[in-house]
């Protein structure tokens, strides 16, 4: 009897592309929108898991563009001041609201209520970026004036960057009731004091991750017609939630309606595409085998295997390295900075 599956591929069976196939193999990519070349501008933003997408295209010899380099500065300093950790010192994005903001402050459409934070040892941060520098600011006009430095520079990874990847990592977030800006961490948390009267918590739903996504996508193809974008989802768990409810619930919750939105913009956007790491490295087929004990932090074999599957798949030229499985597991993590690890650090 004729049936709608005979004749379908075999990427589209369970047995024959998943559990038919040993763990380390799979690869969930099926015909990319485009390809990268050695030449193209890739710039990153996102979570802390984009960050490892960063060090890979960056050891690999691409053209990783940083516009904001400290390249003036030693490397111990780069490093301590958080330079090259993304294309620009912008800090984890964690939420499609952030980076829709980010976009809107770069085009001069929008300002802030709190242009500074009182830490506890009485320097002062940026709001959007509380732990770009280690030793803080003096005065909120120094603040003020290393943003607009490096709003120039993020201007750049907008508006001259070919391909810009997006790690969505977040639904929950902090922001303020005076004029709706989010933040990448509760005030309290790394600087500034919480205050109710001001300040509100906040989950978003598939529409307003949506809308937020697709406002930065129109704006930012408005701004660049040639960019193209890539999206992918954190897999990293969350590491505490506001909900009054078990964190693995409001885990699934978010990664739930961050896959959603990413599956959203893909059927809107033709130049939008979707690599799924989440799915590599949290998928059945993996046996949680990607984790590090903590349950939480992605190890060197999930990372390996997530970027081997995108450089397969989304590389010109690229030779299928071969699927041999890493034969150890090492931290991935040494580095990586994560702004919403201070959330636990400040526990009591």
């Amino acid at each position: 009897m004729a049936n709608p599956y005979s004749g379908l591929p075999d990427f589209q069976f369970w047995r024959r592309s998943i559990s038919g196939v040993a763990p380390h193999e799979v690869d969930p990519v099926v015909e990319p929108r485009f390809r990268i070349d050695r030449a193209s501008k890739v710039a990153t933003a996102g979570s802390c898991f984009a960050q490892h997408i960063s060090r890979r295209l960056s050891a690999s010899g691409f053209n990783y563009f940083v516009p904001e380099n400290g390249s003036d500065l030693p490397d111990d300093e780069r490093q301590a001041r958080h330079y090259n950790v993304f294309s620009a010192r912008y800090g984890n994005i964690y939420t499609t609201a952030q980076l829709r903001q980010l976009l809107d402050e770069t085009l001069a459409t929008r300002r802030y209520q709190d242009r500074a934070w009182v830490r506890p040892d009485g320097r002062l941060v940026d709001p959007l970026r509380p732990q770009i520098e280690p030793a803080g600011f003096a005065t909120a006009f120094e603040v003020g004036e290393a943003r607009a430095r490096h709003l120039e520079k993020v201007r750049s990874v907008f508006l001259d960057s070919d391909i810009f990847i997006f790690t969505l990592g977040l639904t929950e977030a902090w922001r303020s009731r005076g004029d709706g800006t989010v933040f990448p961490l509760a005030p309290g948390v790394a600087a500034g004091d919480y205050d109710p009267a001001r300040h509100e918590f906040v989950n978003f739903d598939v529409g307003g991750v949506a809308d937020d996504l697709f406002a930065f996508l129109d704006g930012l193809k408005a701004a660049n017609p040639n960019v193209r974008v890539i999206l992918t989802v954190s897999p990293v768990p969350l590491i505490a939630t506001f909900e009054p409810r078990s964190v693995l619930s409001s885990t699934v919750y978010s990664k739930s309606v961050l896959r959603v939105v990413a599956d959203m913009a893909i059927r809107r956007y033709d130049w939008v595409d979707y690599f799924p790491s989440y799915e590599i490295i949290t998928g059945s087929h993996a046996g949680a085998r990607y984790y590090e004990e903590d349950a939480r932090e992605v190890n060197h074999l999930g990372v390996a295997h997530a970027m081997r599957c995108f450089f397969d798949n989304y590389i010109t030229g690229r030779k299928r390295a071969g699927t041999a499985a890493p034969a150890v597991s090492q931290s991935s993590q040494a580095g990586l900075i994560c702004d919403e690890e201070m959330i636990d650090s400040v526990r009591t």
